[in-house]
């Protein structure tokens, strides 16, 4: 019995040339790619105020990025709008990050930073 042990995944990595894990790795990149949403006017518009909003109270703020085919979520406090370089200025507990504005898809405030 002790002869006859199972290895795994490691069993079928010798049995794969390298064009098949790249196309496998493709397939997967492929599968988990997400398009990007579009947005209308008017919610392009309600983002836009919710940003100000954020900006003016510094409050903290929850932001959704589409970059690449990617989802990412970011949170913390808005520094600063820089409208020469688009981008938001977003302050968080490890630092203070970047992000461009043609990459955001949703903008939410907190609970409790909106007033009510």
């Amino acid at each position: 019995m002790e002869r006859n042990r199972d290895r795994g995944k490691l069993k079928w990595t010798s049995l794969m040339l390298p064009e098949h894990l790249e196309r496998l790795r493709d397939w997967q990149w492929e599968d988990e790619y997400i398009e990007r949403p579009e947005l209308t006017d008017w919610e392009l518009q309600t983002m836009q105020e919710t940003l100000e909003i954020a900006w003016r109270r510094r409050g903290e703020t929850w932001i959704k990025t589409w970059h690449d085919g990617e989802v990412r979520f970011h949170q913390g406090e808005i520094e600063a709008l820089d409208l020469q370089t688009m981008t938001i200025v977003l302050r968080d507990p490890f630092g203070t990050e970047r992000i461009h504005v043609a990459d955001v898809v949703d903008v939410q405030l907190s609970k409790g930073a909106d007033g009510f």
